[in-house]
């Protein structure tokens, strides 16, 4: 069963792992940085899309160290991350001129210099929505934070209180979560009945704006907040609500853009009440669903891989 299960994730993973250079590609846009700022440290949260190996030490059905999965990382070994190479805080990290990998915080092989540089706090199938980790058994938002504290803690004792604020001031914080919510919380498992799209949306944007904020009361001023992705498009989604043809699940898609209009004006509210923080909001669904449906204006390669995506995989 496991031998199946990981051929599914990894025919999904080639895709994020594809995908990864999107995520760079639309963060660089949006923060905007000018040629003379460099960012200290890079710091992630939310979702399998930034984890980097937290999950490989929790007790949880939702890991990947298992192989194929690590096949294109360094040494070919899985290292707990969603992907069989790098993920987007790595790829964003080296383009930043920071490091070329972001470790995960509770590695148990972390190095005191990774702490000045920066980890991930994200745990896959987390997300907005505190009843969304707790199905899976994974770290929730508000644990991801209460590791952040300890964190802020141990990088106070190791360069002082004014280098640490530097840090936290300075540093280029991601924020990844939502699909896990929208997909299989709300959608596949119909856990919040009680909601409809437009309440549940705004549930999630009111848990990612109290994050953002609990984040600037540690000094946190610069954060990218990434927006969901076309759901309705991705293999799983494809398969449970896209008919014969497993064509996009439309219904999905409607909330992810819901919720992407609702926490982008979300930000642009705390960027004018709070004083010195600079959100960026990365949109991920446009650009990405263009790939979906025109993969030809992109070249052979990603005509490819979004034609197997539909044919092929059916996690």
């Amino acid at each position: 069963m496991k031998d199946n299960t990981s051929w599914y994730c990894f025919c999904f993973s080639r895709k994020l792992c594809l995908l990864s250079v999107l995520f760079l590609t639309e963060t660089l846009v949006a923060i905007k940085l000018p040629p003379n700022l460099t960012f200290p440290a890079l710091i992630a949260f939310g979702d399998s899309i930034v984890d980097t190996g937290n999950n490989n030490n929790v007790k949880t059905v939702v890991k990947c160290d298992f192989q194929p999965y690590g096949i294109n990382f360094q040494g070919g070994v899985p290292t707990g991350r969603f992907c069989d190479g790098r993920v987007p805080p790595d790829l964003i990290a080296e383009e930043l001129g920071i490091k070329s990998v972001v470790p995960a915080y509770l590695d148990p092989n972390l190095k005191t210099e990774d702490l000045l540089t920066g980890v991930s706090f994200a745990s896959g199938g987390s997300g907005y929505d505190p009843l969304t980790p707790k199905l899976v058994a994974v770290i929730s938002l508000e644990d991801q934070l209460k590791y952040f504290e300890e964190y802020i803690e141990k990088v106070k004792n190791i360069v002082g209180e004014e280098r640490k604020g530097f840090i936290l001031a300075n540093s280029l914080f991601l924020l990844v979560a939502g699909s896990d919510d929208i997909a299989n919380t709300y959608y596949v498992l119909r856990a919040r009945p009680h909601y409809d799209v437009d309440s549940y949306t705004t549930l999630m944007v009111n848990s990612a704006s109290d994050f953002v904020n609990k984040l600037y009361g540690y000094g946190v001023r610069r954060i990218a907040v990434f927006g969901a992705p076309p759901l309705g498009c991705v293999p799983s989604q494809r398969t449970v609500g896209g008919g014969l043809l497993r064509e996009c699940a439309e219904y999905y898609n409607e909330a992810a853009k819901l919720f992407n209009s609702k926490i982008s004006t979300k930000l642009d509210l705390m960027h004018k009440t709070l004083p010195g923080i600079k959100p960026a909001y990365i949109n991920i669904y446009d650009p990405l669903l263009d790939i979906i449906q025109s993969p030809a204006k992109y070249g052979n390669t990603l005509q490819f891989v979004f034609k197997s995506l539909v044919q092929d995989c059916c996690l």
